[in-house]
């Protein structure tokens, strides 16, 4: 719903896979955040570079 309204939209499936023993879950976690923001807005990924 967007607005009140029903809204088609696309949408994409994101995973990643990591060794715990390696990284913390929520480093992973905020790592898929940030790609995730990057394919919705590449600015972000600009702003950063």
């Amino acid at each position: 719903m967007h607005q009140g309204e029903l809204a088609v939209r696309q949408v994409v499936q994101l995973s990643f896979t990591f060794d715990h023993r390696v990284c913390d879950g929520g480093t992973a976690g905020g790592f898929l955040r940030f790609v995730a923001d990057c394919v919705e807005q590449p600015m972000v990924l600009l702003r950063r570079l």
